[in-house]
């Protein structure tokens, strides 16, 4: 038989899935499903990096190992392929978007079948394509006619070098996440998802998810509820400033007011002395994002010139703006009680303001009860060509009109040229004849923003039932059976998108659309795959390491897989090792020896066989992947000790399958087994035990039960006869050395 050759042997078992459609889900199974997916990639030019393998290894594990335990399967792909790197390539090169997204998806396509990912092709979508993108615009149009999409003016972040606006988590130090050039805040007329309708709920159903606790606690920051109330203060000049507070009990401590930079009422406070610097200050804090002001220690601002009156001390106090408040969150004013709160206290004593201690409360209220939410409706509009076009259009008089549904989809035109125009419109602006279209007998201008990304992947989940239905956006009996989703995995998209896909589900369920209101039952996030120094991969840094390399280096998929899950725990991050790679391919190697070059033995080995079973089986179900892989080391070192016979090998095959799926494969085809997860029995649980006797300065002092396999484990056996009461009693904390002869089982403890 011929050496172990993974490559070949991989070419064929992917050659044989392929041609019989072998991960094909059946809608009408009787069998109980398993839904699984991962967070959709983008598919940038550079192709699949070893990070992207990790994440999608990690799905195809559990979608083979539920298959082999006889579920029907659906493990299906998609690309979320609109947004700015397309189009920036486009306005460098001249080379289309759609053409690059093309060849970028079929190399992603290519690379993920060398895998030997167990994916149902049929049901690949991509955000791009007309089919899909219709869907995306009816989606929006169902929350338009629930008044949860609208157009309002409002500061945003503006990218002058990109050309488009973009979202706090998108500035970072005051320059752009992508291009780094330097932001400014421009006030636009622009589209929102009213996402704060369900604020209460999407914060409330939190605790019943099954998900990593990190990330419940991160979507329960953002989205921020506080309970309070507001209380105007009166200006001198008798302007009534209205102030948000948790706590209004205190408001006999409040020795100053603190506005937002871009508090409306500012303008009329400020005088000719303070002018200048109250305007400098409020535009450099403008240009920083609203993460990046709760998160500075250090404490700005600058005072207004004016003052308030506290209705409950009738003493007058200052009012001043700094950038710890945010206009977005309660009413963009505070009080400040600097003896309860740190963040005044330590604004305070910065500027030498009074801190009142808290001697009296209230006995009448002074403000109504409110409640407040640091989330902010979703921003939706982007000014670019490269996005699902907003299915809107505008009369003579600039009024809004949905575009008819059976108009849809609006299909991005093809333009000469990418780069949005001067006055801030995307490139779709250019389409002169595209932008004309005629809606109950009226001529109108389309609208040429488009969808922020995130809209195209907060109902792609649903699309998986039925991609190719031209008459719904999802069937709906197919949905009842597919969905919710069993286990999304991702490393990306700790907040936003989780969020909106979560929102987007409960306002279809209020529609009728969906039969549940959760759409992820649960989550796996995992950590990043590092270069060997630790640090993280890009292509910039020249480290990103790419798994054909490693495939084609003869290490083959299986290896990459493999490794990838022997890692390390799969929520952690960890750092590529060449050298653990090479071990892993060693596993693989001595795997195929014991089936196809080593003599079957007369063996009994159901104690460790089943023990195997039962111990991948656990792990495997809790996602500890890589102890499942050191199991199977363990009992592959063990076979080789004691030797195997025909069944310890098709254990150890099935077992093997979901990581290393074509190894897998050609043993159990070897072996004319089929891949039925096998059951461990619990009779052959049962650890044969040995009497150990413990000796304290050669007297018997205790006799202790240890499991055969542990005779030689000197010190598991010196812990646990130290534990023992009797020998506690006669060694007194004062051992010299321990003697232990495993033929005799004696343990010798001399004091």
């Amino acid at each position: 038989m011929n050496r172990y050759n993974p490559l070949a042997i991989e070419s064929k078992w992917q050659k044989i899935w392929e041609d019989s459609e072998a991960f094909k889900a059946d809608d009408k199974s009787d069998k109980p499903k398993k839904f699984l997916a991962e967070m959709f990639p983008y598919p940038s030019g550079a192709g699949l990096h070893v990070g992207h393998v990790r994440n999608f290894t990690i799905v195809d594990v559990l979608a083979r190992y539920y298959s082999q335990k006889g579920y029907n399967v659906l493990r299906p792909f998609g690309y979320d392929t609109f947004g700015l790197p397309a189009e920036n390539y486009a306005i460098k090169t001249g080379v289309s978007p759609q053409s690059a997204t093309a060849t970028n998806v079929a190399n992603f396509r290519n690379q993920l079948k060398k895998l030997g990912y167990a994916i149902d092709w049929s049901r690949e979508i991509n955000t791009s394509s007309p089919e899909y993108y219709k869907w995306t615009q009816w989606c929006f149009l169902q929350l338009y006619k629930k008044g949860l999409a609208y157009q309002k003016e409002s500061y945003q972040w503006w990218c002058p070098v990109d050309q488009t606006v973009l979202a706090n988590e998108q500035v970072e130090n005051g320059h752009c996440w992508r291009c780094g050039s330097e932001v400014e805040k421009k006030k636009l007329k622009q589209w929102f998802f009213k996402i704060t309708d369900y604020a209460d709920e999407l914060l409330d159903d939190i605790d019943t998810l099954d998900w990593p606790d990190k990330i419940k606690i991160m979507q329960k920051n953002w989205i921020g509820k506080s309970t309070g109330a507001e209380i105007n203060f009166e200006t001198e000049d008798k302007k009534a400033i209205r102030v948000f507070t948790t706590r209004p009990d205190t408001i006999y401590g409040a020795t100053f007011l603190v506005l937002a930079p871009e508090h409306p009422l500012i303008k009329d406070l400020i005088n000719d002395n303070t002018r200048k610097e109250v305007e400098d200050y409020c535009r450099n804090a403008i240009k920083k994002s609203e993460i990046e002001r709760q998160e500075n220690k250090e404490k700005t601002g600058v005072f207004t010139g004016s003052y308030a009156i506290n209705p409950a001390t009738k003493e007058k106090i200052p009012i001043w703006v700094a950038d710890y408040v945010l206009i977005g969150y309660g009413t963009g004013a505070i009080m400040a009680v600097p003896a309860g709160d740190d963040r005044d206290r330590e604004f305070a004593e910065k500027f030498n303001l009074p801190i009142v201690e808290i001697t009296q409360v209230p006995k009448k209220p002074f403000g109504t009860e409110k409640t407040t939410y640091r989330m902010r409706d979703w921003l939706i509009s982007r000014q670019r060509y490269w996005g699902c076009p907003i299915p809107i259009a505008y009369d003579k008089d600039g009024n809004a009109h949905p575009i008819p549904e059976d108009q849809l989809p609006v299909m991005i035109p093809e333009v000469a040229d990418y780069k949005p125009d001067n006055s801030g419109h995307s490139a779709l602006a250019k389409a002169t004849d595209w932008l004309k279209v005629t809606i109950s007998g009226k001529e109108m201008i389309r609208e040429t923003d488009t969808l922020d990304g995130y809209a195209c992947s907060s109902w792609y989940l649903w699309r998986y039932a039925s991609p190719h239905d031209t008459a719904n956006a999802w069937d709906p009996a197919k949905i009842s059976y597919w969905s919710p989703l069993d286990v999304y995995v991702g490393g990306d998209h700790a907040v936003a998108h989780l969020l909106y896909i979560r929102f987007w589900c409960k306002f279809f369920a209020d529609e009728g659309k969906l039969p549940f209101r959760e759409p992820i039952i649960k989550l796996l996030y995992n950590g990043y795959i590092n270069a060997p120094d630790g640090k993280k991969m890009s292509k910039s840094k020249g480290n990103v390491i790419d798994p054909l390399d490693v495939i084609n280096d003869g290490y083959g998929a299986d290896t990459l897989r493999t490794y990838e899950m022997f890692i390390g725990p799969y929520d952690q991050d960890a750092a590529w090792n060449p050298r653990s790679v090479g071990g892993v391919y060693r596993f693989l190697n001595r795997c195929w020896t014991l089936c196809f070059e080593a003599k079957l033995q007369n063996v009994k080995n159901e104690n460790i066989r089943h023990k195997t079973i039962k111990k991948v089986t656990e792990d495997i179900e809790r996602a500890a992947f890589n102890t499942a892989i050191s199991t199977l080391m363990e009992y592959v070192n063990e076979l080789y000790k004691v030797g195997a016979n025909e069944e310890d090998l098709i254990t150890l095959a099935k077992l093997l399958k979901p990581f290393a799926p074509h190894l897998a494969s050609e043993m159990l085809e070897q072996l004319s087994a089929d891949d039925s997860w096998p059951e461990y029995n619990e009779k052959y649980l049962v650890t044969d035990m040995a009497e150990v006797v413990i000796q304290v300065n050669g007297k018997l002092r205790a006799k202790l039960q240890i499991p055969v396999e542990d005779l030689d484990n000197q010190t598991k056996i010196e812990q646990l006869a130290l534990a023992d009461p009797n020998v506690q009693k006669f060694t007194n904390n004062n051992i010299k050395k321990t003697i232990y002869i495993k033929k005799a089982k004696l343990l010798n403890i001399v004091c």
